[in-house]
């Protein structure tokens, strides 16, 4: 019943409308991709709106690449002058005000769909379904289309179920109740050679040239905490790879990856613990230099870096995450000696 009532005030706030601007955040992962898609073709069965989706940044990853290719390129570079339309807005996987999408000040969302951690700003929109506790987007969007009763094609069931699975690493970090049941739900609607052909795209030398450097670049302080120094990237997302990879690591329980692109210092974090999440410690070494937000296995977080110097920036942040989680660590080297 819960989703039925929330399917009805969605339906209630885009009554008469004809078109629908659908943005997910910056540098869109396979979580906002699918999730943008999933809303785009809601709307579209159920109420007849033209929705486009647009974003700012760019598609780094080679895995997200040939997810947007199999889905047949449905994201568009965002045109700024879009917001001098008043186009009604929907943010999926964001929200307003956290830094991470294009929406500005002046500029209010008419939906906001999301799972991260809950931002005052979403009260003042239309609609707003913010869940922290489910593990990707991708799920509350499976909801919905379950709750209308309409088919699932099987490039939206794909999607979407890579979108859970990287989110949740196979139900393996943060996933819920709600999460597994959406897994479970779209797995056998899954197009399995695509899926395949998604998760093994092929990755250009420089990858292999960053990954290198990423390892070489990583310090562990004390067995449980690496922080890994990306300097200059290739693309925005790499340091939320690299995390993910790090957090492999025998015996760690933290991971702080850092690293430029182009005029912003992009931090994410992992973590194991039960007591320090990942959010806690993106939100307490960025502070007011930026925005950050996340869960309590994984956060991430950008400054601005304007005038400031990058490597001075980049030695504070690690002095803050040292402080916050105890910093009598010491340095046991590098990861790579």
């Amino acid at each position: 019943m819960e989703m039925k009532n929330r399917l009805k005030k969605i339906f209630e706030v885009l009554d008469g409308l004809t078109e629908l601007l659908i943005l997910p955040h910056n540098d869109p992962d396979p979580d906002a991709i699918a999730s943008a898609v999933a809303l785009q073709y809601l709307v579209r069965e159920k109420l007849g709106i033209r929705a486009r989706i647009a974003y700012r940044g760019i598609i780094g990853r080679s895995e997200n690449k040939a997810l947007v290719r199999y889905l047949e390129y449905p994201l568009e570079k965002l045109d700024p002058k879009e917001f001098d339309r008043h186009i009604p807005i929907a943010l999926v996987d964001t929200q307003p005000g956290v830094g991470n999408n294009p929406l500005k000040d002046k500029n209010s969302a008419t939906i906001v769909i999301d799972h991260h951690t809950y931002r005052e700003t979403s009260g003042e929109v239309g609609f707003a379904d913010v869940r922290p506790e489910i593990g990707a987007t991708a799920t509350i969007l499976t909801e919905y289309i379950q709750a209308t009763g309409l088919d699932f094609p099987g490039y939206l069931s794909t999607a979407l179920f890579y979108g859970i699975k990287t989110d949740t690493m196979g139900l393996g970090r943060g996933a819920s109740a709600e999460d597994v049941a959406a897994y479970l739900f779209l797995q056998p609607r899954v197009d399995v050679e695509a899926l395949s052909q998604i998760e093994r795209a092929q990755v250009p030398k420089s990858y292999f040239k960053s990954l290198t450097s990423a390892l070489q670049a990583t310090k562990v302080y004390d067995q449980d905490l690496v922080i890994s120094n990306l300097g200059v990237m290739q693309y925005p997302d790499l340091g939320a790879e690299i995390g993910d990879l790090l957090l492999r690591l025998q015996g760690v329980v933290w991971v702080i990856c850092l690293g430029i692109y182009k005029e912003d210092l992009i931090l994410s974090v992992r973590s194991r613990s039960r007591q320090v999440g990942a959010g806690d410690i993106a939100r307490r070494v960025i502070g007011n230099l930026g925005t950050a937000g996340g869960h309590g296995t994984m956060a991430g977080g950008q400054i601005r870096i304007r005038k400031l110097d990058p490597d001075q920036l980049t030695d504070q942040i690690i002095r803050e995450a040292l402080e916050y989680l105890k910093g009598d660590r010491s340095l046991t080297g590098k990861l790579l000696t």
